[in-house]
């Protein structure tokens, strides 16, 4: 295909370019009513009366759930396709939505806010769908584009809903602005059942054998894959102990919460020894086997990366007010631009991961996003604004660079189980987060940025291990018969 033809077939608005572009909106979507709150939390705080303790419980409810969901959303789209998925997704986004919009006291407020944490994992269902029509030497930049583009719903959120709010005006401003949104979610879901398939005409869409937990294919990835699932509970517990010390909820109440997560630990293992039983009986096929590693090696990865944007970007702009004594608002520009950047540096990391192997370039990526963070470390009031400027652009292309690489490598792994995949990888970038921001609550910036450079630095030597994806995937046919499906 000549770089005209490519370039083409990504700008076009038919066939797989199509459900390119309404999938990375319907992320946008997700994402714009998922961070509506955000830029609004001032107004909302006035008009209800709220301590800063409740704004600071707002902000953490709104992440708590979206662990969890990351991991069930991947089984919904392999079970049911992520036509009806991400359908019933922003769906029920626009009603959450309402709900947080209509609160009447912070009870409420706060159960809407944790309840649209789900909203959060609609990013897993397009991984899916766009692995199901684009071919693998094209995915990581279809992947990327996706990921990039759907991440700037976030910043348009900050940039218009204040303003639709003011429109409005009055103490109930905030939300009419949030209700907006959540009217574009009901609206953009007719257009996204209507406009999408789950796969091309005379492709067959492959599921699990079996539901409710990730399929494994030999006794070893199964005692890997109980570990793996434990820092997703570890995250819920320092995320219920940062609402107790905030006071929302007593010591008891958060006893029996550490419990309860506990037990639904145990619970999830014997669930998921239920899936894999037949492992411990009958050896999988060498041609059906897939290697986990690759799983925990990729969660590592978007651990450090997609975690720590999100931490960083919640950090920039104080940081940058603070270094250099510069207006808020010029802060807030400065911070923005952390994020912004993935529209650039998201596709570019699929593109690198296409053209020159996914193990090395993510290898690199990380390489140079570690090197980044290094460089933010040092950063002073002596520095030269601009170089600072230029240190954080330097690091957040290579961060998101990396992000985008993950989610090159994704697809390749089990086709039938990528939504499954996808959402264990996208939970543990919000693991990554929870364990940034609870070490920002603890040092300094600098320090700071320098556990987020060894973080990433830990995962580049782990992704030594990851293994190049194979030239072929077998899946089982509906009649019984295997297929081997490209994914070189």
């Amino acid at each position: 295909m000549s770089e005209s033809t490519l370039k083409g077939s990504f700008l076009s608005f038919s066939g797989k370019a199509q459900i390119l572009h309404m999938t990375w909106m319907a992320f946008f979507v997700t994402f714009l009513v998922w961070f509506s709150h955000a830029p609004l939390l001032l107004m909302i705080q006035e008009s209800m009366g709220l301590s800063d303790q409740q704004i600071k419980t707002l902000l953490i409810l709104n992440v708590a759930l979206t662990i969890p969901a990351r991991i069930i959303t991947g089984m919904l789209v392999d079970s049911y396709g992520p036509r009806k998925t991400y359908t019933a997704m922003l769906v029920a986004t626009a009603g959450l939505c309402f709900f947080f919009a209509t609160a009447s006291n912070f009870e409420v407020l706060a159960l809407a806010r944790f309840m649209m944490g789900f909203v959060g994992a609609g990013f897993v269902i397009g991984i899916r769908l766009i692995s199901e029509w684009y071919p693998a030497k094209q995915l990581g930049l279809a992947e990327g584009i996706y990921k990039g583009m759907g991440n700037v719903g976030s910043a348009v959120a900050a940039v218009t809903l204040p303003t639709l709010a003011i429109m409005f005006g009055g103490d109930d401003g905030w939300r009419y602005a949030t209700a907006i949104t959540g009217v574009i979610a009901l609206v953009f879901s007719v257009f996204f059942y209507r406009a999408v398939r789950d796969t091309p005409a005379g492709s067959t869409y492959f599921k699990p054998k079996k539901s409710g937990g990730l399929e494994l294919t030999s006794k070893r990835d199964f005692y890997f894959c109980v570990l793996m699932n434990l820092p997703m509970f570890g995250a819920l517990a320092v995320l219920t102990w940062k609402v107790t010390v905030l006071g929302l909820i007593g010591e008891t109440a958060a006893t029996v919460i550490y419990a309860l997560l506990v037990g639904l630990y145990f619970f999830q293992t014997h669930h998921l020894y239920k899936v894999n039983k037949e492992i411990f009986v009958t050896p999988v096929d060498e041609l059906m086997q897939y290697n986990f590693k690759q799983v925990a090696i990729l969660s590592v990865a978007y651990a450090v990366t997609f975690g720590a944007e999100l931490a960083v970007v919640s950090m920039l702009p104080l940081f940058f007010k603070e270094t250099f004594m510069v207006p808020i608002a010029l802060a807030g520009v400065f911070g923005a631009c952390f994020a912004a950047i993935d529209v650039i540096s998201c596709p570019s990391g699929g593109f690198i991961s296409d053209k020159f192997g996914r193990k090395g370039s993510l290898v690199i990526l990380l390489g140079g996003a570690a090197v980044g963070f290094f460089l933010m470390s040092q950063i002073t009031a002596e520095w030269p604004i601009a170089l600072a400027v230029a240190a954080m652009m330097f690091c957040s292309f290579f961060l998101g660079s990396a992000a985008g690489c993950v989610f090159a490598v994704v697809p390749l792994i089990k086709r039938r189980l990528t939504g499954q995949i996808a959402g264990m990888v996208g939970a543990y970038g919000n693991i990554g987060a929870v364990i940034f921001l609870t070490v920002f609550s603890l040092v300094s910036p600098s320090v700071f940025f320098l556990t987020i450079a060894g973080g990433i630095a830990f995962a580049m030597c782990c992704a030594f291990f990851l293994d190049e994806p194979k030239g072929t995937m077998a899946e089982v046919m509906p009649d019984g018969t295997v297929q081997l499906i490209e994914v070189h």
